[in-house]
């Protein structure tokens, strides 16, 4: 069926468009935009009222855990993409970290086969950087490539080892991939469990150093600056390693990054009364970081927000802090973090666009990122003034793992259309 959207308010950074209008999508692809243009539609096209909302390019996640295979009690293909659909995502960029890990051309193809059949949304594999993601030997980089992974990645886990990263990034460039590299020193890291400052001194708690996560960027800024291949940093946290990746830019370095949306929103504070759904790796830092990760993404140096979606049950988090699994789910809690930042004037409407879309389809190179008229109509709607509270039993995710839940939150996806099919419909649009 054919959609006309009428009367949102349309952000396309791709096209430097920001204006009020009816967008048609037809047969599966972006249409026309303009005025009064529903007036004129076929009665079989269907015409929905989205006044009061942003209409902008389909939401993409560079970094989503839906941990099939094998840890399908944590999350599935199925219930990660509902949850990325309801967070607004139309694609979603799955880790390699699996059981087994996505290191040959068999797992690419059984998560591309399980998404075309029962996912929700686009889903992109990422193959692992080494076998078994153990840092000791290179994956068949190119025959994943050709089974269908868009990146190459040991997330969860750095390559610890210099010579094995260099050839990795020799690799990647080779087959034409960007290598997404998981930043900590493990020796300096050591097992820690909150960020190392006056919060874990208090509490108790083993921790690990900002220099964990920062010594790594710089060395791998030097390899990409050896190889020129394109580089990745993940979930970044703290200030200086910001500082790297800026300064990386600035000597023309092919080198991005992202960041999460806790670590925009919460400190380590959030780890002081040892709440395990706040623990995360790398781990929440303090003011300081927080400040200038807000600079990095007003300024470009972030290039794009990511959820680092990591699901778990209770068997993982409801233990003591030390003990408990890293990691925060947050697909369906991305976009109204997000806005957090537009209503406190770090981001842009425009920029707040780019970062969660645009700019995620020119880092992995993948489809979508724009409403250029006769691409695949990825779109989604958002709502950015809808008020709800986070709940536990509103998640469509398998898993409960936020530190946000209780949250008064504020703006939402009301609808996610993928590929001019809706994958996900608020409650205000069934029955219209």
């Amino acid at each position: 069926m054919d959609l006309c959207l009428r009367g949102g308010r349309v952000i396309d950074p791709a096209r430097n468009l920001d204006a009020e209008g009816d967008l048609l999508i037809e047969n599966g692809v972006v249409g026309r935009f303009g005025a009064g243009l529903a007036a004129g539609v076929p009665k079989s096209t269907r015409v929905l009222d989205v006044r009061g909302s942003w209409v902008v390019p389909g939401l993409i996640d560079l970094h989503t855990h839906l941990r099939e295979p094998g840890q399908e009690y944590k999350e599935d293909i199925a219930t990660g993409t509902r949850a990325a659909a309801a967070g607004g995502f139309t694609a979603v960029c799955a880790m390699p970290n699996t059981v087994p890990p996505n290191d040959t051309r068999a797992v690419t193809e059984l998560i591309l086969k399980r998404a075309a059949a029962v996912g929700a949304v686009r889903v992109y594999p990422v193959g692992a950087i080494s076998k078994g993601l153990k840092g000791e030997s290179l994956a068949e980089i190119g025959e994943l490539r050709e089974a269908g992974c868009v990146a190459i990645s040991d997330d969860g886990r750095p390559v610890m080892n210099a010579e094995l990263m260099r050839r990795a990034l020799e690799y990647a460039r080779t087959f034409d991939l960007p290598l997404v590299q998981h930043c900590e020193d493990l020796t300096l890291s050591d097992g820690g469990s909150m960020n190392e400052g006056p919060v874990a001194t208090r509490a108790g708690i083993k921790a690990q150093p900002a220099a964990a996560e920062s010594s790594m960027v710089a060395r791998d800024i030097e390899l990409v600056a050896l190889t020129g291949a394109r580089y990745h940093v993940a979930h970044v946290s703290s200030a200086e390693s910001v500082r790297l990746v800026r300064e990386a830019k600035r000597r023309g370095l092919p080198v991005t990054c992202e960041v999460t949306p806790h670590h925009l929103s919460l400190t380590d504070d959030a780890c002081a009364h040892y709440d395990t759904a706040a623990k995360c790796n790398p781990p929440l830092r303090g003011a300081a970081d927080v400040d200038a990760l807000h600079e990095g993404l007003r300024d470009g140096t972030i290039d794009a927000i990511a959820t680092d979606h990591a699901p778990h049950s209770s068997v993982e988090k409801d233990v003591e802090f030390e003990q408990a699994a890293f990691g925060i789910i947050g697909l369906e809690t991305a976009l109204p973090l997000a806005l957090d930042l537009y209503r406190a004037g770090v981001l842009t409407p425009a920029t707040l666009v780019t970062r969660l879309s645009t700019a995620p389809a020119g880092i992995f190179r993948l489809p979508g990122g724009s409403l250029v008229e006769g691409q695949p109509a990825d779109v989604t709607v958002i709502d950015p003034d809808a008020a709800w509270t986070c709940e536990p039993r509103t998640f469509l995710s398998r898993s409960r793992n936020s530190p946000f839940v209780g949250r008064a939150l504020r703006g939402r996806a009301t609808l996610t259309i993928v590929g001019g099919k809706l994958a996900f419909t608020h409650e205000r649009y069934q029955g219209s």
